[in-house]
């Protein structure tokens, strides 16, 4: 953040500007607009200085505003002129004015006319009488405040009424309406002050890769519930005092238990408060949504679960591995690679009979018990094979060969980050022949830097 944003409060204070012409005009306008009083000058005397809270200089000689500048810094002035930033110890946003509720922008000086092309979105998506609202807001303020002396019941509260119908009724200008509104929510409230978690699927890391509904919880969440996978870029996303609580398991490392994890959701829902469950991928691919949805249905306790992209839909997509294709796989199986007790869970000459893609979840360690299995169930092991780490993140790496190639070189090849088996004939017509530049292509059309395939 280049400039730190603030917003002056100008009222009976002096503010000079330096200058003549439309700029200096405009400048002075929207000092007087913010009740300023403005000493407007067409050149620089320091005498100019006197008193006043904040200059700006515009359409003047260059030796004035050199000397202007080097004046007000010595005063410890705020200093601004216009489409000099090397010259100035402060900016002018463009604002969208929506009395009392004030919206700036600014591109630190570099590019004002795109400051002003967004501001012209935020004012088509902001109406006119947003300030109303943030009047009525002031107005219920004290009664809100009141009535829910649990700031994170009276924030929720607040965020659903200026969302609500009690906010239409103040854009119609039916503020008595508005009020009614307010005070029978209040009163439900009070009535009923449950919590709620939503289980929401972080993604394979990559912020970008989040739904917009997940997005819009963690905006909205009082305490966040993470996972080991879940990433800072993700994590950042949720309201700055959102309390956040790590439950992150690795192999055979367990933060919390699966049950203490199931009693500390259902604990913080029952303070009334508004948790998001952050688990990375999505919640019901192997990430145990289910046991948590089951324990919260049998606490009584309100939930919603928000899908996310699981791991194999973001390696398949990242490393242009189509998980069906025509003519070569019509079906895609996901499957969990733990061992329980030394041994793989899993029925392996039912994998092979089914053929199409297999999608092996946390396979490195046990790939070799995967591939002896399938094997002997039929599977021939030069069938093409890759190992996707880290998919879904610019980290994302792949060693592709065949299924008995990667029990050979799987081992050597993993850095330990979380990694996904593909097997089956797809993995040959993804993205393993493709060349160096095409490669370079796709990562820059989907947002990646490109890690070359090893």
């Amino acid at each position: 953040m280049r400039h730190f944003p603030i917003f002056l409060d100008l009222a009976g204070r002096t503010a000079l500007v330096v200058g003549s012409g439309e700029v200096a005009a405009r400048k002075a306008a929207a000092l007087i607009e913010a009740g300023a009083v403005v000493r407007e000058r067409p050149g620089f005397a320091e005498a100019d200085l006197d008193g006043a809270a904040i200059a700006i200089g515009a359409e003047a000689p260059e030796a004035d505003l050199r000397a202007l500048v080097a004046a007000a810094r010595r005063r410890g002035v705020p200093v601004n002129v216009v489409d000099r930033p090397e010259l100035c110890t402060f900016i002018t946003p463009s604002v969208i004015d929506r009395d009392p509720v004030t919206i700036a922008v600014a591109s630190a000086g570099t590019a004002p006319v795109l400051a002003r092309l967004l501001r012209a979105r935020i004012e088509a998506a902001v109406p006119p009488r947003f300030g109303a609202l943030a009047g009525f807001a002031a107005r219920i303020r004290d009664r809100v405040r009141a009535a829910l002396p649990n700031p994170a019941a009276r924030r929720r509260f607040l965020e659903r009424t200026l969302t609500g119908p009690a906010a239409d009724l103040v854009f119609a200008g039916d503020e008595a309406a508005a009020v009614a509104t307010v005070e029978a929510g209040l009163a439900d409230c009070v009535r009923a002050p449950e919590g709620i978690v939503f289980l929401v699927g972080a993604g394979p890391g990559a912020a970008d890769l989040l739904t917009l509904r997940a997005q819009r919880l963690l905006g909205e969440a009082d305490v966040i519930v993470h996972d080991r996978l879940v990433s800072e870029d993700v994590l950042a996303m949720a309201r700055r005092d959102a309390e956040r609580i790590y439950v992150g398991k690795a192999r055979a490392n367990h933060c919390l238990s699966q049950e203490a994890i199931n009693a500390l959701l259902v604990r913080l829902a029952r303070e009334g408060r508004r948790v998001v469950r952050l688990k990375g991928g999505d919640p019901l691919v192997f990430g145990r949504g289910g046991e948590e949805a089951e324990a919260l249905a049998a606490a009584g306790i309100c939930f919603e679960i928000v899908p996310g992209v699981t791991a194999a839909l973001a390696a398949g997509a990242q490393r242009a591995i189509p998980l069906t294709h025509r003519g070569v796989a019509r079906t895609v199986t996901f499957a969990t690679g733990h061992s329980r007790e030394g041994t793989l869970d899993l029925d392996c000459a039912a994998l092979a009979r089914l053929g199409g893609t297999l999608a092996i979840y946390m396979g490195v360690a046990t790939l070799p018990l995967l591939a002896e299995g399938l094997i002997a169930a039929g599977l021939d092991p030069a069938t093409p094979a890759a190992l996707v780490e880290s998919a879904g993140t610019p980290a994302c790496r792949e060693l592709a060969g065949t299924l008995d190639g990667l029990v050979r070189d799987g081992p050597a090849w993993s850095r330990g980050g979380p990694t996904l088996v593909l097997i089956g004939a797809v993995v040959g017509r993804g993205g393993l022949g493709r060349s160096a530049a095409a490669e370079i292509e796709v990562a820059a059309a989907i947002g990646l830097q490109h890690v070359a395939v090893e």
